[in-house]
């Protein structure tokens, strides 16, 4: 049996045990203890279901290998020319062709699709976004689940749930909503102010941990001062909760083991990075922080204090609006930025654009059918890599379980295309592997990521603990005056017929991988339309036929496509958050419209 793990874009990243007589056999490792011998249905279901491709294309044209790789060669040399890299794979070794940017002058993307505001948040207040172990999850008594469907994003943490007392946050009514003692359906891009107004009540009855601030976040009074320009009334009313809500919510927190669990839903906004920053605030005042039980999780920075061999410093776009017509080349790896991308009418028309379009992956999308050349990779059976994971620690060496004919590594497609333009080779590959493996911290039989801390920011923040928390302390939202909604009113004949547009994951696919939805739009029943009605759903940015199904959970000012439906990011903004270089999903209403 081979040992490896799971590549795609999830907090499991599960093991995974395969032989190599039987590769179309996937088993659950045992040899980490979080995800305990069990996968989910996204790799085993999809990885041998999904038609991949194959051959080559030039042109339409399938032709060799050598053939392809010499038409990319070819391309790379009409500058300026850029890398665009999706999240299809997570392995570290996906990031080799940064060497072969740089050495070709090519230009990278910054920032991230789905994270990057929270991060930014969070490293602005805490100096490193630092994992917090599952162990002390399961130590806690109280998890508060913020934006973060756990059941279908997180799965394999329902486990270090068991017995605890559960709080959700969020618009949507959840599976794990459900189950909890207090569910607050907030209104959404509501998540900053409702951090915002608990922190105040929290320090107006004086529950604050002033022994854990006086050491680690001295200036919490400042903090105090700042959550005082909200109007508490004003801020209720947006939020549409009550008094009682926040009585109820801070009466669970205090004197607790609390751990927040923050999805990348709360964040997924042009204040994204503030939303972070205000509840990373509120577990301050609570001081959670260090201590057993306790702490704040997002999606973790998988590779703190790793030194990667990979990082190239050279010019880079805004992958949430990168402007591809800027380029007479452009090589997409592992992603699918023609349906991924928000406002993706845009998108499609400036990859149409592109005069060498290359799509580097597995699968047909519809990137891949846009592209000049078309190279298939090799899966991540097929090679060697190292999977960390931005929801727990530890450090899995993935093993190449078979040998294929299909395909190419991204490890030899950068040495090819570097050999086809005379430039200096890279380091063998096994040396990349292990250099990356020796970095890792051996704790018991297991290997953890470089960052590793079993219990994160004991001693202070910062790269070294020798820092201060740091207390977020200029905002501007005035609620929805934002760049996404500017306008919107004035182009719709009535306030009711405008709805916030959520684009969750679901079960079905990761992404845009795999399978597409049908085009489905989720309702509140007093929209006024019946299960199975075709309707039109409007932005600003572009409009999506859709049938409907009625869902009496919903908020009344909510509409639900969920993430991975054909079509659904026409309709979401093409616009940065104002830190972390993110695409703002979230930012959008829309109008449902008889066709």
């Amino acid at each position: 049996m081979i040992q490896t793990a799971c590549p795609l874009d999830c907090f499991d990243a599960c093991s995974v045990v395969c032989d190599s007589n039987h590769p179309q056999k996937l088993v659950g490792g045992h040899n980490i203890p979080y995800t305990n011998g069990t996968l989910c249905a996204h790799l085993y279901k999809h990885l041998h279901e999904t038609d991949r491709i194959e051959k080559p294309r030039v042109r339409g044209k399938e032709v060799s290998m050598d053939e392809a790789l010499d038409a990319v060669a070819d391309a790379l040399q009409e500058k300026p020319w850029l890398l665009w890299r999706g999240s299809g794979n997570l392995g570290i070794m996906q990031k080799v062709t940064n060497l072969l940017a740089k050495s070709c002058d090519g230009v990278l993307t910054r920032g991230s699709l789905c994270d990057g505001a929270g991060d930014a948040g969070i490293v602005a207040s805490r100096g490193v976004n630092r994992l917090l172990p599952p162990e002390q999850i399961a130590k806690s008594e109280v998890v508060v689940v913020w934006g973060r469907n756990v059941t279908i994003t997180n799965s394999h943490i329902m486990p270090y749930l068991k017995d605890k007392e559960i709080v959700v946050i969020d618009p949507l009514v959840t599976p794990i909503a459900k189950k909890a003692k207090l569910h607050l359906q907030i209104r959404p891009r509501g998540d900053f102010y409702l951090a915002i107004i608990l922190a105040r009540f929290l320090m107006m009855e004086d529950a604050h941990d002033k022994e854990w601030l006086e050491e680690f976040a001295s200036e919490y009074e400042e903090f105090y001062e700042f959550t005082r320009t909200f109007r508490i009334k004003a801020i209720l009313e947006h939020i549409e909760l009550s008094l009682n809500d926040i009585g109820d919510l801070l009466l669970m927190l205090q004197k607790r083991r609390v751990v927040f669990l923050v999805g990348a839903g709360v964040q997924r906004h042009e204040i994204g990075d503030s939303t972070l920053r205000a509840i990373d605030a509120l577990a301050a005042l609570l001081g959670l922080f260090g201590k057993e039980g306790c702490g704040v999780s997002f999606l973790a920075d998988s590779q703190l204090g790793l030194e990667n061999p990979f990082d190239a410093t050279t010019k880079t776009e805004p992958i949430a609006t990168t402007p591809f017509s800027k380029y007479k080349s452009v090589l997409v790896q592992g992603g699918n930025p023609a349906e991924s991308m928000p406002c993706s009418l845009r998108v499609k028309e400036e990859l149409e654009g592109v005069e060498n379009l290359i799509y580097f992956g597995l699968y047909e999308n519809e990137t891949s059918q846009l592209a000049d050349i078309v190279i298939p990779a090799k899966n991540f059976l097929e090679k060697e890599d190292i999977r960390l994971s931005y929801g727990h620690q530890y450090m899995q060496k993935m093993n190449r379980v078979y040998n294929s004919n299909i395909g190419i590594s991204e490890y030899d497609f950068s040495q090819e295309i570097l050999k086809r333009l005379a430039k200096e080779p890279i380091k063998d590959e096994e040396y990349y592997i292990n250099y990356i493996l020796s970095q890792g911290k051996k704790v018991g039989e297991n290997y953890c990521s470089p960052g590793y801390q079993e219990l994160p920011y004991r001693d202070g923040f910062g790269e070294d603990g020798n820092d201060e928390f740091e207390f977020i302390d200029d905002f501007y939202d005035d609620f929805e005056n934002i760049k996404a909604l500017r306008n919107f009113r004035q182009k719709v004949k009535k306030s009711e017929t405008e709805y916030w547009l959520l684009t969750p994951k679901t079960g079905k696919t990761i992404n845009t991988q795999f399978n597409k939805l049908e085009a489905i739009v989720h309702i509140p029943k007093v929209a006024g339309f019946g299960n199975g009605d075709e309707v039109i759903i409007k932005s600003l940015w572009g409009e999506l036929h859709c049938k409907v199904k009625v869902d009496e959970t919903l908020r009344e000012d909510t509409v639900v496509i969920y993430m991975g439906t054909k079509g659904v990011n026409i309709l979401t903004p093409p616009i940065s958050s104002s830190e972390g270089d993110m695409a703002c999903y979230g930012d959008v209403k829309v109008e449902i419209l008889k066709p």
